[in-house]
């Protein structure tokens, strides 16, 4: 198992993880969709992403990642923002948020991508990160506890308005 940065030879196992998503989880499947449409650019966005280019309003810099099993599947995504210098980002979002296909959970995938995460945040110059979960979700609270996660407070969201769990992970 592997944290990989977006490949096109991973397309075809890419497109399975959003199919998962789309059947299993189609609330969560829109972020993916884009990579359905032009599979090339999709790729390229999020690598230029990772460097600040061609951000919309808002954003802020940020790496993606792939965990990449060894049998060749697209197993979860993790995103790391560089910085959380924005409403959304310091109340809600974080600087990790991940995602791991439905057939994937509750296997141990989420901690290993977290924690493999947590490596490249550190490798960014990241020393604290952000990580939030909504209150409600055990499994990516377990997910974040399992990985150093001390529970600052629980709060309402202004963007995604249920409560979220926001936790802090010294790396």
């Amino acid at each position: 198992m592997e944290l990989i940065s977006p490949l096109l030879a991973d397309e075809a196992a890419f497109l399975t993880f959003y199919h998962d998503f789309l059947h299993n989880d189609p609330g969560n499947a829109d972020f993916y969709r884009p990579a359905t449409l032009d599979f090339a650019a999709y790729v390229e966005s999020l690598n230029n992403e990772s460097k600040g280019i061609g951000l919309p309003e808002g954003y802020v810099p940020c790496h993606h990642y792939w965990l990449r099993h060894d049998d060749g599947d697209i197993v979860g995504v993790i995103r790391i923002r560089h910085h959380i210098d924005n409403p959304f980002l310091s109340l809600e979002g974080g600087h990790i948020g991940y995602d791991v296909a439905p057939a994937h959970r509750r296997q141990g995938y989420g901690t290993a991508l977290l924690a493999l995460g947590l490596i490249k945040a550190k490798a960014i110059g990241l020393s604290q990160v952000l990580v939030t979960a909504d209150e409600d979700n055990p499994g990516s609270r377990k997910i974040i506890e399992a990985n150093g996660g001390v529970l600052e407070n629980i709060v309402m969201g202004k963007v995604f308005p249920n409560p979220i769990a926001r936790y802090w992970i010294t790396i």
